[in-house]
């Protein structure tokens, strides 16, 4: 049962309207599901239409941001729970607490931080939930094809491949959540390439 779900997305205003279509096609569809949407806490780029989209469809949606980040007032106003952390790590910790599974959508530097350490986790069993990528637009082709080398030259192992699926709709998401493979909280014991 899929009830909590970590979203990791853009906070930027300026990229193409498909990205945010896609954006508000999942946040349907997870609302839907009646599954809780735990983000980034902004209110701008994809975070915003995230939020924007759960709270006018009468889902539920929990914000997570460092208190930096509210004395700029990047936080989103109508989100109704909202959990100001004292920094980064706190966040990205806070933002997997009890997950049922990590969607990545488009997004920058912080973005492609958050992903890969949800991706290092789930390598060390420390994070065994499926991690799915939204690839709208083939965004995510070189981070894909990166991965891919680093199994290929042996920095991972083949089973590596399991920690994450990736998806080019938003329709596609739920599916791939549900048909994930299981992860060993053993994982550590072959985190290693030997």
């Amino acid at each position: 049962m899929i009830k909590r779900i970590c979203i990791y997305c853009a906070s930027s205003s300026k990229i193409d309207e498909s990205y945010f279509d896609a954006a508000e096609k999942l946040a349907v569809q997870l609302v839907t599901h009646n599954v809780t949407v735990v983000y980034g806490g902004g209110a701008a780029g994809l975070m915003g239409r995230i939020a924007d989209t759960v709270i006018k469809h009468g889902g539920r949606v929990v914000g997570v941001i460092p208190k930096f980040m509210t004395e700029v007032e990047w936080q989103h106003k109508e989100v109704e729970e909202i959990h100001v952390v004292s920094d980064m790590h706190e966040r990205k910790k806070k933002l997997l607490e009890g997950t049922d599974a990590v969607i990545a959508l488009p997004g920058g530097s912080g973005t492609f931080e958050e992903l890969l350490e949800a991706i290092s986790l789930k390598r060390l069993g420390l994070y065994t939930r499926p991690i799915v990528i939204l690839n709208t637009n083939g965004y995510y082709a070189p981070l894909m094809e990166m991965l891919e080398k680093s199994i290929r030259e042996n920095f991972m192992a083949e089973t590596h491949r399991e920690m994450w699926t990736v998806v080019s709709e938003p329709a596609d998401v739920i599916k791939a959540i549900e048909s994930s493979p299981e992860w060993s909280a053993d994982a550590i014991s072959f985190a290693a390439v030997k």
